[in-house]
Order: C-alpha cells, then structure tokens, then sequence
C-alpha cells in the first residue's frame, strides 16, 4: 500500500546483466558441504622438517640429535673459559664424553656462530615450532643445550625476527586522544613561553 504514493516502474533485469544482484535474487537454499572437499589449506611441505629428529643415548642423558647438529658439536674442540674451569671442578656439574661436553646434563654447544644460529633456527622457525617468543623458545632449548649468554642470544634471534615483529601482537595501551590548545580569536589572547634553566655567560644570561 506504502508504494501507491509513487510513481515506478517494475523492470525486468536478466540475470547475465544483473551484475549488482541483491539479496532478494539470491538462492535461498545452497549446499555447502562440498565446497571444500579435497581442499588442503596446509600443505604437507610445511610441516616437514629439513632435519630428522633421531633419539640416542649420550652419556648419561638421553638428548634428541636433529640432522648433524651433534656431530658438528664433536668436530668441534673450542672450549670456553667458563666451561674449561668447570671441568677442571670435576664436581659432577660437568663432565665430558665421547667428545660432547655436558653442562648440567646439557649439551654444551661450542663457541661457533653458525652452529649457534642453527640451532636457535632449528627451534625457531620451522612451521611445527611456530615462532615462540623468548620464554618459550628458551623452555625448548634449555632442556637440551646450554652456551653462556644462551638467554641474551635467544632475545637478540626473536627481537630480529622479520615475521615476529610483522605479525607482534600489541599488548600497550592504545594512546589517548590528542588534545589541541584552542585557536584564538584575536591577536595578543593567549601568550605562553617555554624556559628551561638558565645559566650565566661571561657577557649575559642566556637560556
């Protein structure tokens, strides 16, 4: 009854033409249950490590070797100050064998950039590690390996991490809103001035 008050007129729209279709032109009934049949979303490729996790006994704790990373440990001998003194101890803290040194039943990784950085990688990047933060990635190292400074490198690695910081949540608190000074209406109606300390020259006081 409302549309009595105008004057329209009813056009028929064929549907190859109709390209801004509304919602009155829509199927009401459409089955969905098939639309992703066969879709992966995730490919398998992401989820395959570069390096196979293999467990082994070394000394006297059971430690996951991942690819070579053990073996490159044994090729190389550099040790550390801190690490030579606590072996010289022999108070059961560390100990040494078959060319691995234990820190508190963690495997001592040597003093060796690259080896360092694979294994902060390793822990890490790859898809089912998920880019921890600096807590959690060091809960998944510590249990295994142990370097001095391995916090402070953990916090460097996550900190430089391009994806981290891309896809870093914000937990501050949004900023307020900004509060302008009013503009005046005439000249000579607000007067203020910005004065820090002022100290004495040879001639005068200057600020």
């Amino acid at each position: 009854m409302k549309l009595q008050d105008y004057d329209f007129t009813i056009k028929h729209i064929p549907g190859k033409t109709n390209t801004k279709a509304d919602i009155l032109s829509r199927k009401d009934q459409v089955n969905t249950r098939e639309d992703n049949k066969d879709v992966q979303l995730l490919k398998d490729k992401m989820w395959t490590r570069k390096t196979t996790a293999k467990v082994t006994m070394l000394g006297r704790k059971i430690v996951t070797e991942e690819g070579d990373i053990i073996k490159k440990i044994r090729r190389n001998n550099t040790r550390e100050k801190e690490v030579v003194q606590a072996l010289e101890k022999n108070n059961g803290l560390a100990w040494e064998e078959d060319r691995v040194v234990y820190m508190e039943g963690r495997v001592y990784v040597p003093n060796n950039k690259k080896l360092r950085e694979e294994i902060l990688r390793e822990h890490h990047d790859p898809a089912d590690v998920g880019h921890p933060g600096q807590h959690r990635m060091m809960e998944l190292l510590k249990g295994t390996y142990w370097w001095p400074g391995l916090k402070e490198d953990v916090k460097k690695y996550v900190q430089g991490c391009f994806r981290c910081q891309q896809n870093k949540v914000q937990h501050q608190k949004k900023a307020g809103e900004l509060h302008p000074l009013k503009i005046p209406q005439g000249l000579w109606q607000e007067i203020s001035s910005i004065l820090s300390d002022l100290y004495q020259s040879q001639t005068r006081w200057m600020r």
